[in-house]
């Protein structure tokens, strides 16, 4: 079954409104992906205007920004230690925005949406 932005079909009291109309395409809404650790795989979208959208699926790369040195380089990512936006992601290793990230030159943070932006843009963290 599509999922939609359509208003529902309940009233307050819980009974059922007449349908409005059938649902749009324009109305339709995507399943969010989920991201994971692993070679890389990733699909592309048609959106409105004609434009393509990249949605990573899997990825084994990110790209890592050194505030002390002030340079990005390419990192590779191995698991997720810790994800905030809920825990049993850490253990599929999902990687989303906010979440921990263990990588080749030692933990770094998600700054960016990777499942929208199509990359995975890291900031190391510092040890305190």
């Amino acid at each position: 079954m599509s999922k939609t932005t359509a208003p529902t079909l309940r009233k307050k009291g819980g009974g059922i409104k007449g349908k409005f109309r059938d649902k749009r395409k324009s109305a339709l809404i995507a399943p969010s992906p989920l991201l994971q650790v692993g070679d890389n795989r990733m699909e592309r979208l048609g959106t409105r205007g004609g434009t393509q959208r990249v949605r990573l699926l899997r990825t084994k790369f990110g790209n890592l920004y050194d505030p002390t040195s002030k340079k990005t380089s390419k990192v590779e990512l191995f698991r997720v230690v810790e994800n905030k936006a809920n825990r049993t992601f850490a253990r599929q290793n999902v990687i989303t925005k906010g979440s921990i990230v263990e990588t080749s030159e030692g933990q770094a943070i998600v700054v960016n949406r990777p499942g929208s932006d199509g990359q995975v843009s890291l900031a190391k963290v510092s040890k305190q």
